[in-house]
């Protein structure tokens, strides 16, 4: 693709001096959870819903368990629902809201607080991030395993597996396509990678791997978010760095925080929220 050939030399450029977009401005922070790692808004119910490890990320100890926040960053609930193991990834729709835990997908009714169904991932090693399309289907991200499970009406089942996603972590649906942000090559040493990763796409109805922009690695991606001008933010775990990557491929720094930056989102009025999994805090930024 000549567009992601000719914004190779950009991106190197970018990165490694650090080049800096117009930085958010910090709205609020909020303390006292246990690992977040992931963060939703539900539109509809005006509320934030958080992901609480609160252990070891593949331990089923049942220590997990989801926050309920306001979007002006007030607590809630803290153990709004409780029973889960490692809970990572949300998704939201129609008032269920789905969460990546550990080896399956936890449907969750919100009008009562409880689990509506459980479907479970075969072999599944690390569940991580969750997307869904218009149509309800819901896509799951097994950095692990290389694997990209897709939940279409009832049926669970892996949609695509391939070395060739490199960790995959953060995922997004813009249309045809559900982008996907890679964690890097795995080594085999936990979460050590000797790749870092980058953005790539799958076509929604071939399943076909696509290159997105972003093709040469520069960062342990974990959350991706549309930028509402055609092109993303994207979180780095590992390092603490959130990037923007523009339309045309080029990856600046945007937002330097500490390791553990993890899964974040878009919530109201272009507010970007990010947890901080480590700092165990929920931090919100407005962007323009």
């Amino acid at each position: 693709m000549n567009v992601v050939r000719s914004c190779c030399a950009l991106i190197l450029v970018a990165v490694a001096s650090a080049a800096t977009a117009a930085g958010p401005q910090p709205l609020w922070t909020l303390a006292g959870f246990a690992q977040p790692e992931s963060v939703v808004f539900a539109a509809d119910k005006n509320v934030l819903y958080v992901s609480n490890i609160n252990g070891e990320g593949t331990a089923k100890d049942g220590n997990g368990f989801i926050s309920k926040v306001s979007p002006d960053g007030r607590m809630i609930r803290r153990d709004w629902l409780r029973g889960l193991n490692a809970p990572k990834g949300l998704g939201y729709k129609n008032g269920l809201l789905y969460i990546a835990d550990i080896d399956e997908l936890v449907v969750v009714d919100t009008g009562n607080g409880r689990i509506k169904a459980r479907h479970k991932a075969a072999g599944a090693k690390f569940l991580n991030d969750v997307a869904l399309d218009s149509s309800g289907r819901v896509y799951v991200s097994d950095l692990f395993t290389n694997t990209i499970w897709r939940l279409n009406g009832e049926s669970f089942g892996v949609m695509l597996a391939t070395p060739k996603l490199e960790g995959p972590n953060g995922l997004l649906v813009e249309g045809d396509k559900l982008i996907v942000g890679s964690w890097g090559v795995l080594t085999g040493n936990g979460f050590e990678t000797s790749t870092e990763g980058y953005l790539q796409s799958v076509d929604r109805t071939t399943n076909a791997l696509e290159p997105r922009f972003a093709p040469i690695p520069f960062a342990n991606l974990d959350g991706v978010v549309a930028d509402g001008k055609g092109g993303y933010i994207v979180s780095d775990w590992a390092h603490g760095n959130v990037y923007k990557v523009s339309t045309t491929g080029e990856a600046a720094l945007w937002l330097l925080l500490e390791q553990g930056s993890a899964d974040i989102a878009m919530g109201p009025a272009r507010r970007l929220l990010v947890p901080m999994m480590l700092n165990n805090e929920l931090r919100a930024y407005a962007i323009d």
